[in-house]
């Protein structure tokens, strides 16, 4: 993945919910191309930090062995643009999970400011489709862990979220170990 719209999590309840922040940098170089002189995080890129987080809501459902993909993006409402120096709280919430997909609601504010809220729908995609993986694992458990999803991750019971098996198993291979 080339472009991370979260920058930390702050809490995740796998399965249910999660927040996280994301810094808006005037580094980044999308921030200034939109709207020449008036440098702003487009609310595309808030959009893309809810199907993230939301993604991987979903598919902790199957210790993430299945494609998830986004599906869907409704009930958008875009109340300002993230400028350089904001800080955006992201919160996404299942709403709905299935055997093949799901449902969640995201929000973004800026100094308690509401900025962005949408409805995300994501499905899974059968091994019939594509029976390969759409990432490589090891690769992914190190994104998760500079997100620091295992550090703020809990499960059902509070207990702190297990790195599934298969996750370490690849990065171990990738270490050469």
């Amino acid at each position: 993945m080339r472009w991370f719209w979260i920058g930390r999590f702050e809490e995740v309840h796998a399965g249910r919910r999660e927040k996280a922040v994301k810094c808006v940098s005037l580094v980044e170089e999308y921030i200034d191309e939109y709207f020449s002189g008036y440098p702003v995080m487009t609310p595309t890129f808030v959009l893309e930090g809810f199907a993230q987080m939301g993604g991987l809501l979903v598919g902790q459902r199957s210790d993430f062995m299945a494609n998830i993909v986004l599906a869907k993006v409704s009930g958008v409402k875009v109340h300002f643009y993230a400028r350089p120096g904001d800080v955006l709280h992201y919160s996404v919430e299942v709403q709905s999970l299935q055997e093949d997909g799901g449902f969640v609601v995201g929000q973004s504010h800026v100094n308690g400011q509401l900025q962005v809220e949408a409805e995300l729908t994501f499905a899974q995609v059968g091994r019939d489709v594509f029976p390969g993986d759409f990432f490589d694992h090891a690769e992914f458990l190190r994104m998760l862990r500079i997100f620091g999803l295992y550090k703020v991750g809990m499960d059902d019971q509070g207990q702190p979220l297990a790195i599934p098996p298969h996750l370490l198993a690849a990065e171990r291979a990738a270490r050469g170990e």
